[in-house]
């Protein structure tokens, strides 16, 4: 486990999945993360790629080949090696080199940066493209954020605020048998009370989503997520009746497979496209309150 700290927080990466395992405020002792408890849902904040949520069949094509892939791919189980670490701040490298040929066709390297700033924690990714022709990718977080964070608080007191990004038309997905149709455009983006029902039929999607906040309404204790560029966000708990002690808020560069998908990752909704030699970055921020 690496361990980064500053003077307002303490966070944990393990470099398997370059994945974060918890922060905590050195100032009031909150462990903001998600435990990774199995009874309800193993991983903390695994990182989606070269697909985010499920393919059809969970398959695609490609130069008329058909490959296999299981929801969100294969970065999150992958061992990442150091590559740069400091008191607040850690990178972490995956050379694919072959590993991957037979349900991905491309060689690339990909890089997970943390690093602590106050209160913030900065996430950003680069893909290099190693492959000598365009490569396509989608590439998302997951991280689960405890809900609630307090003894003496219930879900029910905290509420989800959405900042839409400005000029753009918010639009709402559903989830279909894991696969994404449109539900509305959106003129507003009401706030939502964390409740076991908004779980019910799997994630929130939108698009056009500039920062995501999770807040108590008894402490004012949470976090923001700034993400803006990116396409889509994804909100989700575990549901089995009730939902899990955790809200998921991911920031996504791609999305699941459409109802009504050709199939074809070129066609794939939301699939990025990188030249060969060329590099992908992106990056978002996690405040804790």
């Amino acid at each position: 486990m690496i361990h980064l700290e500053n003077e307002c927080l303490k966070a944990a990466i393990s470099p398997s999945g370059a994945e974060l395992r918890a922060v905590e405020s050195k100032e009031t002792g909150l462990h903001y993360m998600w435990s990774g408890d199995s009874t309800y849902w193993g991983r903390v904040s695994p990182v989606l790629f070269p697909i985010i949520g499920r393919l059809k069949k969970d398959q695609y094509e490609l130069n008329g080949k058909t490959y296999k892939l299981p929801q969100h791919g294969f970065l999150r189980d992958v061992e990442f090696s150091v590559l740069e670490q400091e008191s607040d701040k850690a990178s972490f490298l995956f050379d694919s080199s072959d590993t991957f040929l037979d349900v991905y066709p491309y060689r690339f390297q990909a890089i997970i940066h943390y690093q602590l700033k106050g209160s913030s924690l900065s996430i950003g990714w680069e893909i290099r493209n190693e492959q000598g022709k365009t490569m396509h990718f989608s590439i998302g977080g997951h991280p689960a954020f405890n809900v609630p964070l307090t003894s003496g608080e219930k879900a029910e007191d905290y509420t989800l605020q959405f900042t839409p990004a400005e000029g753009e038309q918010v639009t709402q997905y559903e989830l279909a048998q894991s696969l994404v149709r449109e539900k509305q455009t959106l003129q507003t983006v009401d706030p939502l009370q964390v409740e076991a029902s908004l779980f019910k039929n799997d994630a929130l999607i939108y698009s056009n989503i500039d920062r995501v906040s999770l807040t108590s309404n008894q402490t004012g204790h949470g976090v923001d997520v700034e993400l803006t560029g990116f396409p889509f966000v994804g909100i989700w708990s575990s549901y089995n009746g009730t939902m899990a002690p955790f809200v998921c808020i991911e920031p996504w560069y791609g999305i699941a497979d459409t109802v009504d998908t050709t199939g074809k990752l070129v066609e794939k909704k939301g699939i990025q496209k990188l030249e060969k030699g060329a590099v992908f970055q992106a990056d978002y921020t996690i405040t804790f309150k």
